[in-house]
């Protein structure tokens, strides 16, 4: 086998990519950024409801304050004590509106503005996060006054406090919880990516190194992947992996097959075809010869001759795999019939006995000589499976009968044998598969089928029947009807 420059040779060592990250690095590094996104959307809520529950807790100690605050008597509280209790409540003032009053309950360094206000009565979540993370984001000492609803009959109620000391907080609940989430996130990775990795990417790397061996020598059945008992995803790959092997080693053991047949029939070709030839010459000094007996049987002689030169010289053509195009024409077919029961010798055979119900001037358009190959192929195969059944009762029959449908003529070669193994149905047109007896090559059906398809027809087993059925339907070539018009013309 010749190769060419853009063919690479079937064994030569393939060149191996560069070593790069491989599958479970890709696992790992794809799984570390998935858990830090999924500990960002748990801090972003997080962080946002600390602060609320902060500025929540200063009111809850605001309405507690009040109550004290505004249970002194006449609201008169010394000044000591009102920044006690504000220094408790971490406040700088605490102020109150009941109707259309309102009311500084108490103060302590004031400042000369506020910077921002927030009212827990509005609060909303996306203003919860915005509002955490521009906290955050400051710097400084800037005063915030918080709204919320106050006990009682009051409308609302006011708490000004510092803006470092939540902000201080909120930097340690947020290295806290990246501490906690961090060891979970670390913890869960490695979970996620232990139970991947047995899950999925060591039956992964079975299957790539059994690709691998396989590759190195695929006529090999030892390289074959053994399938696991897994009914996922991963076990219907393993078992198509080990089908989809099987069959290409059975396919590369039929190929080498058929290569060794191809040698050996293109050492003994010349040599046949010469004596071949000088049979021919003898068989023309035969057509001289003026006994009646000879002149009958020399012409049938002269084309046995000529038909087996003509199968030599389109051995080697069949070794590669190509067959002549048909010659078709409009034929009888019961001449053909007629001279495929003699070429099998089914003529003188009294033991088998031969039917052929033909329709009367059936015509097929087919190559004759093709056409008789066909025949032939399956009247040995019926006549060797009537040969190889046990002596019965039982009559023994090869019969063929012949239709035609509109366009379309239908043969059928049918026997009264055993049939056709249950285990041989599913590759009977196959080469090397339906062979069962001793000499036998395997090669009838598949050349029958393939002569058969070249004409654009079909070649089946009937199912149904006694013995073996074989049905071969041709169609006949569609006509111009320009072309028909023209003759017509012409004649």
């Amino acid at each position: 086998m010749s190769v060419t420059e853009d063919q690479p040779a079937i064994g030569t060592p393939r060149s191996k990519p560069p070593r790069r990250l491989g599958l479970s690095g890709k696992l790992l590094l794809l799984t570390i950024p998935l858990v830090m996104i999924a500990g960002m959307m748990i801090y972003v809520p997080a962080i946002a409801n600390f602060r609320m529950n902060r500025l929540n807790d200063r009111l809850a100690a605001a309405n507690t304050a009040a109550l004290v605050l505004d249970a002194a008597p006449s609201g008169m509280v010394p000044d000591s004590l009102a920044r006690q209790i504000l220094t408790s409540i971490g406040a700088r003032a605490v102020a109150i509106k009941m109707g259309q009053q309102r009311r500084l309950l108490a103060s302590a360094d004031l400042p000369q503005a506020i910077d921002h206000d927030v009212d827990m009565r509005e609060m909303t979540a996306w203003s919860a996060i915005v509002d955490s993370f521009e906290t955050m984001l400051e710097s400084g000492n800037q005063t915030i006054r918080v709204v919320g609803p106050a006990p009682g009959g009051a409308q609302f109620i006011e708490v000004v406090i510092d803006e470092k000391p939540l902000r201080q907080a909120m930097y340690r609940f947020s290295r806290n919880l990246l501490a906690v989430s961090m060891g979970i996130g670390a913890l869960t990775a490695g979970l996620v990516y232990l139970a991947l990795h047995f899950l999925f990417v060591r039956p992964m790397r079975r299957l790539t190194a059994s690709l691998v061996a396989f590759h190195e020598n695929p006529e090999s059945s030892a390289r074959i992947i053994v399938p696991s008992q897994r009914g996922d995803e991963i076990g219907v790959a393993e078992r198509e992996l080990s089908d989809m092997q099987r069959d290409l080693v059975s396919m590369l053991h039929q190929k080498s097959r058929l290569a060794a047949l191809g040698l050996a029939v293109s050492k003994i070709n010349h040599d046949l075809r010469n004596l071949l030839a000088s049979s021919q010459l003898l068989s023309d000094q035969l057509a001289s010869v003026p006994d009646p007996r000879v002149q009958r049987f020399a012409p049938k002689l002269m084309r046995s001759l000529e038909r087996a030169i003509a199968f030599c010289q389109s051995t080697l053509s069949y070794g590669r795999a190509q067959e002549a195009a048909p010659d078709r024409r409009m034929m009888l077919i019961e001449p053909v019939v007629a001279e495929v029961r003699e070429s099998a010798g089914l003529a003188a055979d009294a033991s088998i006995t031969w039917i052929a119900a033909i329709e009367r001037g059936l015509t097929v358009d087919a190559d004759p000589d093709q056409l008789f190959r066909v025949l032939l192929n399956l009247v040995r195969n019926a006549a060797q499976a009537l040969e190889n059944r046990p002596r019965s009762d039982a009559a023994t029959q090869i019969r063929i009968t012949g239709r035609r449908e509109g366009a379309v003529a239908i043969v059928e070669v049918s026997d009264t044998g055993p049939g056709v193994p249950q285990k041989a149905r599913d590759h009977l047109f196959e080469a090397f598969q339906t062979s069962g007896r001793p000499g036998g090559s395997g090669l009838g059906l598949a050349i029958a089928a393939e002569l058969v398809r070249a004409h654009g027809g079909d070649i089946h087993l009937v199912e149904g029947t006694l013995g073996a059925t074989f049905r071969i339907v041709i169609p006949d070539r569609p006509v111009e009807l320009l072309s028909v018009r023209n003759e017509r013309a012409r004649a």
